[in-house]
């Protein structure tokens, strides 16, 4: 759908901020959705970007009901993993899973179809199925050593199921792989592995900080006993 050139800027605009904001002020990205989809509701981008505005902010049933119009829409089968994860997020994860062997499924590309089995095992932790979370996250894509932008994700899903399953040592082991391939920090790999490995960091700022705080007050409490030190020499008292 083609708009008027003022329009389009005005929706253009707010996308942007949408954007620019989802990550760091969701709420504010949220807001500036609302506008675009006020000024255009029946583009798909707008209904897109709203939902994913709307999801970064839990609202999950309005997200849901953005990115079905979305689809609708266009045709596209993308949003579907986003989709069961919403279902996910209204408590509902068995739709979730009902949604993970639709043929949708199918029609997606490699990183939609991984993502897909992301969403499927965390409905199956969400029921309490631990070990089918473990079986569901088993691929070819999880035994490859090539590294995706998917991969730190889906490596490091795998060792939290492990851990969650009591399986210390295998889910070490994948906290590292994850470690391994996540060269943006996309996962806080290294803390799990930290914590596994029974290490604490310590942050050499707050301690400084710490330190020149106590010694101010020692300082303050010297200068007091001075003070009460020379009253006493001096003999005078106060009424």
């Amino acid at each position: 759908m083609s708009l008027p050139k003022t329009l389009a800027e005005d929706v253009a605009r707010n996308l942007v901020m949408v954007a620019r904001l989802i990550d760091e002020d969701p709420e504010q990205a949220y807001a500036y959705s609302r506008i675009a989809l006020r000024l255009a509701s029946r583009v798909a981008a707008v209904r897109e970007a709203a939902g994913f505005a709307a999801y970064a902010t839990q609202k999950y049933s309005e997200a849901l009901a953005e990115f079905r119009a979305a689809k609708r829409m266009t045709g596209s089968v993308e949003l579907w993993p986003v989709m069961a994860d919403c279902e996910r997020g209204l408590g509902r994860p068995e739709r979730a899973m009902a949604m993970a062997g639709d043929p949708e499924v199918q029609k997606l590309d490699k990183a939609g179809q991984v993502e897909m089995r992301l969403v499927a095992a965390g409905a199956r932790r969400d029921m309490g199925q631990i070990d089918a979370a473990i079986v569901t996250l088993q691929s070819s894509e999880l035994a490859s050593s090539a590294v995706h932008p998917w991969t730190p994700r889906l490596r490091y899903a795998y060792a939290d199921a492990l851990l969650a399953a009591g399986r210390e040592d295998e889910a070490r082991e994948w906290f590292a792989k994850a470690l391994e391939a996540d060269k943006d920090g996309a996962t806080d790999a290294s803390d799990r592995l930290a914590e596994l490995d029974g290490v604490e960091f310590v942050d050499a700022l707050g301690e400084s900080e710490d330190d020149e705080t106590a010694e101010a007050e020692a300082g303050t409490d010297a200068d007091v006993d001075g003070d009460v030190d020379d009253a006493d020499v001096d003999g005078s008292t106060k009424a």
